[in-house]
């Protein structure tokens, strides 16, 4: 049974998996649109919203929190542009857009970007 098993493993020890998706989120905050695997974005837009919200607290707390997660210069990207951007939104900073499959493997690809 599956009860309880919420998180995709993507066939990776802890620390690799946590250190895929820190640099899949860095990517996305750097560049505002990648392309990955379908999995992969869906795991990924979990905690990229979730460290936009954090971002939009502008105190102390959280600027120290983002910045142990994604270091100094995305923090601050974070805090100061993609904040403003989303400032009277709660919620649905990203989007999710379905690709065809990748000719090599056959995996679901998908683009996942910020909406504007």
């Amino acid at each position: 049974m599956n009860h309880g098993r919420k998180n995709r493993k993507f066939g990776r020890e802890t620390k690799q998996r946590k250190a895929l998706l820190r640099d899949l989120t860095v990517a996305l905050i750097e560049n505002g649109k990648i392309t990955t695997t379908q999995a992969k974005a869906k795991s990924l837009r979990v905690g990229v919203e979730k460290l936009i919200t954090k971002g939009k607290n502008k105190n102390l707390a959280a600027t120290r929190l983002l910045v142990s997660q994604l270091g100094a210069k995305y923090a601050k990207k974070l805090t100061t542009e993609l904040a403003d951007r989303f400032a009277n939104r709660h919620g649905g900073y990203t989007r999710i857009i379905n690709l065809p499959p990748r000719l090599s493997d056959g995996a679901r690809m998908a683009i996942i970007e910020f909406v504007n």
